[in-house]
C-alpha cells in the first residue's frame, strides 16, 4: 500500500471504506487481514463522540470469536445481559432468557462503541496490508464513465484533498451517509412517530443491565455499561422536544421519577442540565440500492433500524461479514473496478433479512408508539391493571424459539468466511 505524507494528492489502494463505525471496522479488519489493501477513513480525528448503539447480541459474540478478537472485547468496559425484563408499576416480569439457550454465546453484551472501534482498529493495525485515516472527511466519489473508482477526501489535519483511487469504495458513514448522498440514493426513510430521548447516570441507578420500565408518564429504558456509567432512554412524541425543555428540568425529573421513583435522589445531582441529554431521531428505513460498479452501502448507510430490539449493531455486523466474502470473491475473480453484478450476492444474503427485522420494529413500534402519545390520557387506575395483566399474561407465555433465536442469531444467521485469513501476528 502506497505510504501518504502531506505532499501527496493520490493514494492507491484496494478498497476504500468510509466510516469508522462496527460496520467499516469489522470489514476493514476482515479485508485487511484476508490480505486486501484496505484504507478506512474517520471524518473525525477522535472515536469519542457519542455513539448511539451499546447492545450486542450473542451472533456479535459468535462473530468476534471468529475474528479472534473476542478475548480482547471482553478486557473492554462491559455489562453481560443473561436475562431481558419489563418493570410495570413497579411490578418485573421477565421476558426472554438468553441463558437459557445453547453455550457459549448464551449472553449479550452492553459496552460503549468507542474503546471497542479503538480495540478493533488497533487489530487490524497488526495486518501491513491496513491504513487508518482519522481526521480525514470524504467529500465526493471519483467516477470514470459510469463506474465509481475511489473518493475526494479533505485530510483535515494537514488541510490538503486527498484522492483515494480503489476498485471499491464502502460506505459505512452511517444514516446521514455522504457517500450514499453523493451517489444519489435514496435512503429510504419511513415514517415514525416517535423520538428518544438519552442521558446517562451512574452505574448504580439501574437496578438490572437491560430494563425497560413502564409508568405513568410513559416508559424508561436503561442500559448499564459496565461498573460507571448507565445509559437511559425516554420515548417521546416526535416533536415534542422543545416544549419538554420549555417545561424545564425540574419537569422532566418530575416525569421520569413517575416511572421509576428511585430516581428521585439521583436525577437532581446527576442529570442537572438539557445539555447532558441528547435527541435520537428514530427514522429507520432501507435504501433503494446498495451497489453499483465501484460501490456498496454497509450499515446504516445501507439500512436504518429503529431502536426496537436494539438490533442495529448486529446488523452492521453481519453486512460486513457478508460483504467480505462476496468482495474476496469478487476481487479474485475481477480485474479493475468490481461491477455491481460481482456484488450482488451481498444484497441477496442481507437485504431479505434486514426487510425482515425492519418489518418485525415497525409492527412493534405501532402499539407502543400509541402508548407514548396517549397514554397520560387514560386514567392511572386503569392503566396499571392493563398493563400489569398484559405483561403477567406475556412474561408466562414461552417465548417461541424461534423469536428468541432471530434476537440471539439474526433471521438468517451467517459466519465469517475463516478461509481467507491469515495467521494473526505473535510479535509487532
Amino acid at each position: 500500500m502506497m505510504d501518504s505524507t502531506p505532499n501527496d494528492t493520490t493514494i492507491e489502494t484496494d478498497v476504500v471504506v468510509v466510516g469508522a463505525g462496527p460496520a467499516g471496522c469489522v470489514l476493514s479488519y476482515l479485508l485487511a487481514r484476508s490480505g486486501v489493501e484496505t484504507i478506512l477513513l474517520e471524518r473525525q480525528r477522535s472515536l469519542e463522540r457519542e455513539f448511539r448503539g451499546f447492545l450486542f447480541q450473542p451472533l456479535v459474540l459468535r462473530v468476534f470469536d471468529q475474528m479472534d478478537v473476542l478475548d480482547r472485547v471482553l478486557t473492554l468496559e462491559h455489562t453481560k445481559v443473561h436475562d431481558i425484563a419489563v418493570d410495570v408499576y413497579d411490578q418485573s416480569y421477565p421476558i426472554m432468557s438468553l441463558e437459557a439457550a445453547p453455550g457459549p454465546y448464551n449472553y449479550a453484551l452492553l459496552m460503549e462503541q468507542p474503546p471497542l472501534l479503538q480495540a478493533l482498529i488497533d487489530e487490524a493495525s497488526q495486518f501491513d496490508s491496513f491504513t487508518y485515516r482519522n481526521g480525514t472527511a470524504a467529500t465526493d466519489l471519483v467516477r470514470e464513465g459510469n463506474q465509481v473508482v475511489g473518493v475526494e477526501a479533505t485530510d483535515r489535519e494537514h488541510d490538503e484533498s486527498v484522492a483515494i483511487r480503489s476498485r471499491l469504495v464502502v460506505g459505512a458513514d452511517g444514516r446521514y451517509s455522504t457517500i450514499r448522498n453523493a451517489a444519489g440514493i435514496d435512503p429510504g426513510l419511513f415514517e415514525s412517530s416517535l423520538e428518544l430521548l438519552w442521558f446517562k447516570l451512574p452505574a448504580t441507578a439501574i437496578d438490572d443491565p437491560v430494563l425497560a420500565k413502564v409508568g405513568s408518564t410513559g416508559a424508561l429504558l436503561s442500559f448499564g455499561l459496565g461498573r460507571d456509567e448507565a445509559q437511559l432512554g425516554w420515548p417521546i412524541e416526535k416533536g415534542s422536544y422543545p416544549q419538554v425543555r420549555e417545561r424545564g428540568i425540574e419537569q422532566l425529573h418530575e416525569q421520569l421519577v413517575a416511572i421509576d421513583p428511585s430516581l428521585a435522589t439521583v436525577l437532581p445531582e446527576h442529570l442537572t442540565d438539557f445539555e447532558q441529554c441528547s435527541l435520537l431521531h428514530i427514522e429507520p428505513g432501507i435504501s433503494d440500492e446498495w451497489r453499483r460498479d465501484g460501490l456498496l452501502l454497509v450499515g446504516d448507510a445501507a439500512h436504518v433500524a429503529s431502536p426496537v430490539g436494539g438490533q442495529g449493531n448486529g446488523m452492521a455486523i453481519q453486512d460486513a461479514v457478508a460483504a467480505h466474502s462476496v468482495i474476496m470473491t469478487a476481487l479474485n475473480q475481477t480485474t479493475g473496478s468490481l461491477p455491481a453484478e460481482s456484488l450482488r450476492k451481498y444484497e441477496s444474503i442481507r437485504r431479505p433479512a434486514v426487510e425482515a427485522v425492519v418489518r418485525f420494529q415497525r409492527r412493534a413500534e405501532r402499539p407502543f408508539s400509541t402508548f407514548v402519545k396517549f397514554g397520560n390520557i387514560v386514567p392511572d387506575g386503569m392503566k396499571r391493571p392493563l398493563l400489569r395483566s398484559l405483561f403477567w399474561g406475556i412474561s408466562r407465555t414461552p417465548l417461541p424459539k424461534r423469536a428468541r433465536d432471530t434476537f440471539m442469531w439474526g433471521p438468517a444467521p451467517i459466519g465469517v468466511d475463516t478461509g481467507y485469513l491469515m495467521d494473526v501476528p505473535q510479535e509487532r
